[in-house]
Formats: structure tokens, C-alpha cells, sequence
């Protein structure tokens, strides 16, 4: 089960993408529409080949210092297995599994709070918070 990328929140994604990419040297990914609404953008870092996940809520939502991090995202190969594995080790289980595309993602809560996505890929290797897409 690779950790593949961490996704951050953040209040202004132009800015981010700037302050990652000519900051940091993070080169630009995919990105897409999630289908809960939002947008998500892959930065990736060229000589660790992590992925950074900057993900944008449209209207507002409550925003309080701390909340940067979004959650850290697991591809998995059998996701309910894996699930029921965390709530008996103390997760909860916050969006139960649906499926996205060829995706199935669910999402959970550790023991402090700290939310994970994971996602099982059933046959491509697209993103997995969302379709390509603006």
C-alpha cells in the first residue's frame, strides 16, 4: 500500500501552483474537477517523483489555520478489506466507498482525526480524486 501523495488544501490555487513551481521546483501534473465539486491540481517533485495534490474548494467553506492538510492518499488493491482493517485499528469510516470512474475511493478518519483517501484503480492509470478535466 504506496503512499503516492499528500493533498493539501488551499485558498488560492493559482497562487499555490506559483509558490510550488517557481518556489520549490515542482513541476505541473494533471488536474480536474472533482465530482463533489472543487478542483484538484498534481504538482510533482522531479527527483522524488512524490505528488503533491493541491486541492480547492469553490464558495467559501470554512477555513481555519490548520486546516491545510486535506488527507494523505493510499492506492490500495482491496479497498474494503483495507478499510475494515483501519476501523478496527481505531479509523472511522467517513465517505464509505463509491466509485469514480474506474476508481473506487472511500474515506476515512484516523484515531486523531487525520483523514486518508484510498483508492482502488480498476483499470487505468488516471488521477484518483477525479476525471482530467478544468
Amino acid at each position: 500500500m504506496p503512499l503516492e501523495y499528500t493533498g493539501v488544501r488551499v485558498r488560492n490555487l493559482p497562487r499555490s501552483i506559483r509558490f510550488f513551481t517557481e518556489g520549490l521546483g515542482l513541476k505541473v501534473g494533471p488536474s480536474g474537477r472533482m465530482a463533489a465539486g472543487g478542483h484538484w491540481q498534481e504538482l510533482h517533485d522531479p527527483e522524488t517523483k512524490m505528488i503533491l495534490e493541491l486541492n480547492y474548494y469553490p464558495g467559501d467553506p470554512p477555513f481555519r489555520n490548520g486546516d491545510e492538510l486535506d488527507h494523505l492518499g493510499f492506492r490500495v488493491t482491496e479497498l474494503d478489506t483495507v478499510a475494515s482493517r483501519l476501523v478496527a485499528l481505531g479509523a472511522r469510516l467517513e465517505i464509505p466507498p463509491f466509485e469514480e470512474g474506474e476508481t473506487r475511493i472511500a474515506f476515512l478518519s484516523d484515531p486523531d482525526g487525520l483523514w486518508i483517501e484510498l483508492y482502488e484503480r480498476r483499470s487505468s492509470d488516471e488521477p484518483p480524486t477525479s476525471r482530467p478535466g478544468s
